[in-house]
């Protein structure tokens, strides 16, 4: 298809001016402000501001808002072919100019200078920088922010899911999240938390004998429920059983200790776990690759220490080729 002959003249209007033609070449290396292009420029605002216009109303620049300044980007996704090869041309020709050198120069010393001011604050707070980072940001953000090493198309179990706190973590980043527990109560808690989420099934059932088929999962987080039953090996197959192969498992529990009235208070069958245990039970359970780590406690933590332990299930990993739907939640 031609090109309409108006457009490669508006085109062609537009990088005639040598001053648009130096915007341009600085823009598409870099998005800058306003005041940045008056001072590389070395014109002033009302100037710059006019020749911008021109560009953003030929395609040639696109423009955001950040904060109370704006700034500009070269277009180039948006441009045609054609627009591209005379642009090329142009960009050639203006390069060779002084003021184009001149130009190379005085933009090189504007980004010194930001990182000039970014280095200088990393400097002045490094020795505050985890409190400022924990004011601004929380202190959880970093943590919450790795579920996004997650494979996208994963349908994850959180298994003795409790409130629903960590598949309220994981849903964003998986296919789908399938929440089991044993209480009634802890899953209304759950479905009052997660009701807005459209990718988390819930259901009843206990760790001994889970309401799901064999290789249903990729992978599978048991976490702070493990001391509760009575055959923690019996759980970990029946964990295996749920896994595709290759499928990943992660517990997090408490290290072995010796606060006694847990079993009271709380029900605890177990008082913690020694690592070399875990270890044991996950390899008799058919799990590969496993890694047992302490978890450095929490500075308010008044509780036993944890450890999480990661491990693959057994087996060849089958191409990712299953079918995920977002399922309904059970009621």
């Amino acid at each position: 298809m031609a090109l309409p002959a108006a457009a490669l003249s508006e085109w062609m209007a537009a990088l005639a001016d040598p001053t648009r033609a130096r915007a341009l070449r600085l823009v598409e290396r870099q998005e800058l402000a306003v005041s940045d292009l008056c001072g590389v420029l070395q014109l002033p605002q009302s100037t710059v501001s006019r020749h911008l216009k021109v560009l953003a109303d030929d395609g040639w620049v696109a423009a955001r808002q950040d904060g109370t300044s704006r700034l500009y980007r070269m277009a180039s996704d948006g441009l045609e072919p054609t627009a591209r090869r005379l642009w090329a041309l142009v960009r050639e020709q203006t390069a060779l100019t002084p003021a184009a050198v001149q130009d190379d120069r005085r933009l090189g010393a504007i980004l010194a200078e930001r990182r000039s001011r970014s280095q200088a604050f990393f400097s002045s707070t490094a020795g505050q920088w985890d409190r400022l980072r924990r004011e601004l940001y929380g202190d959880r953000f970093h943590l919450q922010a790795l579920a996004g090493l997650l494979d996208a198309s994963w349908v994850v179990g959180d298994l003795a899911c409790g409130t629903g706190q960590l598949a309220e973590a994981l849903a964003p980043f998986v296919a789908q999240v399938v929440a089991i527990d044993g209480s009634r109560e802890m899953l209304k808690a759950a479905e009052k938390r997660l009701d807005a989420l459209d990718n988390v099934e819930l259901r009843r059932g206990e760790l001994e004998a889970l309401p799901l088929d064999d290789a249903t999962l990729d992978a599978a987080v048991v976490c702070l429920a493990l001391h509760h039953v009575a055959d923690p090996l019996a759980v970990l197959h029946e964990v295996g059983r749920v896994l595709r192969p290759g499928g990943r498992l992660l517990l997090i529990d408490m290290l072995a200790h010796d606060r006694l009235e847990y079993r009271q208070e709380m029900g605890h069958v177990w008082l913690g776990f020694d690592a070399a245990q875990i270890a044991a039970w996950l390899d008799a359970a058919g799990f590969g690759d496993a890694r047992v780590r302490p978890l450095p406690p929490a500075p308010a933590a008044t509780g036993p220490a944890l450890f999480t332990a990661a491990a693959r299930r057994a087996g060849r990993t089958s191409p990712n080729g299953h079918t995920t739907s977002h399922a309904r939640r059970t009621r």
